[in-house]
């Protein structure tokens, strides 16, 4: 077992890619402790993963509030005695443009997407400098490299949390901790039903069908090779890093596609 007496903290763990880096971590003999807003879907989550072992700890948890990063902090640390890897995973998308999205949507977003895991990084942090270990992974996105249109807050936010992630990485150079970043494009989960539909609902239409699309079991695996490896950035599925590339030297080409696939928002199940 590769993560054997490994403890975790994964946010927003009770689906999705959360859910599958919460199984992937246990399944190679990590402790999880995994948080929701809800408490009754964390310990849904909890009875997926890991039935009735002791290897999971559900708690309730809005990252928007400090103290309750804390509390997840300390009852790991109670749990398990320790927190070896910090997973900031929570977040929501915005469907809408500039022109119309409204404040309260936008800010909402940060709150939760940027500055819900700026505070879990430093909840983090409290423990693992202590420690002199530990490593924070944060769950950002392919659309933090590459804007996408009608969904600009969200890359915004991931935008702003890669640079962070990058900034951390040296302030926190010979201190023990490292900082992980895993950019994910287009996976299979339920990003767009949970996301604030806005007055603009338009998405770009991904090439293949839900059903042929990259499962959330596929950026738990790479986040699990990413953590081994010390990688500073995971971009899952890997093919994406020519899509960044071509968009750093000749944007109008990404953009041009873009605007082509462009399609008026249905109830779809993918995530970039």
């Amino acid at each position: 077992m590769k993560l054997e007496g490994k403890v975790a903290v994964i946010t927003g763990g009770s689906m999705g890619i959360g859910e599958a880096i919460a199984r992937v971590f246990v399944s190679e003999g990590a402790a999880v402790a995994l948080t929701s807003r809800d408490q009754h879907r964390a310990e849904a989550a909890r009875e997926r993963i890991a039935g009735e072992t002791g290897k999971v700890l559900p708690v309730a948890c809005n990252v928007r509030h400090r103290p309750d990063l804390d509390a997840v902090a300390e009852a790991a640390m109670s749990k398990f005695g320790r927190i070896d890897v910090w997973v900031n995973n929570a977040g929501h998308g915005l469907l809408d443009s500039v022109e119309q999205m409204k404040p309260a949507d936008y800010r909402s977003l940060f709150d939760t997407n940027l500055f819900g895991a700026i505070e879990g990084m430093q909840a983090a942090l409290a423990v693992m400098r202590a420690q002199r270990s530990g490593t924070i992974i944060n769950i950002s996105s392919v659309a933090g490299h590459i804007p996408v249109p009608y969904m600009a807050a969200y890359s915004a936010s991931k935008a702003a949390l890669n640079v962070i992630g990058r900034a951390a990485a040296i302030e926190l150079r010979n201190s023990g901790i490292h900082i992980m970043t895993v950019c994910p494009g287009y996976i299979a989960t339920d990003f767009p039903v949970n996301a604030t539909r806005g007055t603009d609902q338009w998405r770009l239409s991904p090439s293949q069908p839900r059903n042929r699309s990259v499962p959330p079991e596929v950026v738990a695996l790479a986040t699990l090779n990413g953590y081994l490896k010390k990688r500073r950035e995971v971009i899952v599925p890997s093919y994406y890093r020519a899509f960044i590339a071509l968009y750093r030297t000749v944007p109008a080409i990404i953009e041009s596609s873009m605007t082509r696939m462009l399609r008026p928002v249905e109830t779809s199940s993918t995530a970039p």
